[in-house]
């Protein structure tokens, strides 16, 4: 969930993320419709999860409560990226330490990983080529501040988009799938 202008901060509630004086959480909140529904039902599969500390210690305190909402959540095994973190008493928490145990976990065998919140993180796994999939619901407004997906780091890549949706809301959900290198070109030629 993005901003036309890259935020990703705090999306789901005003108190959810304030750091750094942000001041608009829950900006999402006001564009829920039946179309945004089917496609957070499609994202919210039974799957692995891959997060940061900070929205890891989010989930932790909230989703063990309210699996009727998302249905698997607990099930699937949370990776997180900490250097400060190694246990958890949510099950299915493995903790990893550095990108070399990103990329062990990327290239093991098993379900689809998704990155949910986590702007450090998703930077991170930019920089090191380690997207395969972009995600992104982005909203008709911009916020001019707060934390950003897209940052210093990020390699240049192409992506191929291969599903989208406008919703009468104006979100447009798009998913892209990582297409290889930037070819460039001269217009009009």
């Amino acid at each position: 969930m993005i901003t036309l202008d890259g935020v990703m901060q705090a999306p789901g509630g005003p108190e959810e993320d304030t750091s750094g004086g942000f001041k608009y959480g829950g900006w999402t909140a006001p564009y829920g419709d039946e179309a945004f529904a089917q496609a957070m039902e499609k994202n919210m599969k039974p799957m692995d999860y891959l997060l940061g500390r900070k929205t890891f210690e989010i989930w932790e305190h909230y989703w063990p409560k309210h699996a009727n909402v998302w249905p698997g959540i607990n099930d699937g095994i949370k990776y997180v990226l900490s250097t400060t973190r190694k246990k958890s008493d949510w099950k299915y928490s493995v903790f990893l330490g550095s990108v070399d145990d990103l990329k062990k976990v990327k290239n093991s065998v098993g379900p689809d990983i998704q990155v949910w919140g986590s702007s450090k993180l998703i930077q991170l796994l930019l920089k090191n080529d380690l997207v395969d999939e972009l995600r992104l619901i982005t909203y008709p407004l911009t916020l001019g501040q707060g934390k950003k997906i897209f940052d210093e780091g990020t390699i240049p890549a192409a992506f191929r988009l291969i599903e989208s949706t406008v919703t009468p809301s104006g979100l447009i959900i798009a998913n892209y799938k990582r297409e290889g290198k930037v070819k460039t070109g001269t217009v009009g030629v």
